[in-house]
């Protein structure tokens, strides 16, 4: 499953360690803007077949140093978004911006050989769901109300989807459904809204989201 072989990589050690367990790889470094969106999407259509690779996710915004170190040891000028190839260790194929496309992927990950299928990530290595499951346990426990949950979850949501398997994004994506269109709904009515669905669907994704995290499903 694709979701158990994105690793975030939020320190330069964390690099290093990647690229030692796994020399034939990807990393792809994450910018903020609508491209990065678009180029992870056909980075996940590639990967889906390629079980045998592993691919690193670096936040450029956060994790400047971590960008920094992929510079220095591959001297590939960094941009963001950007996607290296990494072959025994050594990158070998990489693509900035607007040419993150389906057809130049193809040719890249052709200078990957294909392997054993990689073993799944550890649990700690996996994309962090803790930040959903804890505004999710506060909504449903009822320490914060609707409108707090609904403001912290979209936006949370909106910043962070774009760098998602895309199972777990269908589960997030289920309270609310099209966060950006959800958002200019309240804001026209003055956040006036009356959907009553909206727990019963947090409470679904809420167990969803702790089987995906290797915790048991259990009622908030």
């Amino acid at each position: 499953m694709l979701r158990d072989r994105v690793v975030s990589l939020a320190t330069p050690e964390a690099v290093e360690s990647f690229l030692a367990d796994n020399p034939n790889s990807a990393i792809f470094k994450a910018g903020t803007c609508h491209k990065t969106m678009q180029g992870f999407g056909f980075v996940q259509e590639q990967l889906e077949a390629r079980e045998d690779l592993k691919i690193g996710i670096i936040r450029v915004v956060e994790q400047r140093a971590a960008s920094n170190l992929v510079a220095e040891r591959t001297n590939i000028v960094h941009h963001s978004p950007q996607l290296i190839l990494f072959k025994d260790g050594e990158a070998v194929f990489d693509l900035d911006n607007w040419s993150i496309t389906p057809e130049a992927l193809q040719v890249g990950f052709a200078k990957l050989p294909a392997g054993a299928a990689s073993v799944s990530a550890g649990a700690s290595d996996r994309t962090d769901l803790a930040p959903y499951l804890q505004v999710l346990d506060q909504y449903l426990s009822g320490v914060i109300d609707d409108r707090r949950f609904e403001y912290v979850y979209t936006t949370m949501f909106r910043d962070d989807a774009s760098l998602r398997p895309r199972d777990e994004v269908e589960v997030l994506n289920s309270i609310f459904g099209d966060v950006d269109k959800h958002i200019q709904m309240h804001a026209m009515m003055a956040g006036r809204s009356q959907d009553t669905a909206v727990r019963e669907r947090a409470e679904r994704a809420y167990q969803a989201l702790r089987a995906m995290s290797g915790q048991t499903p259990q009622h908030a």
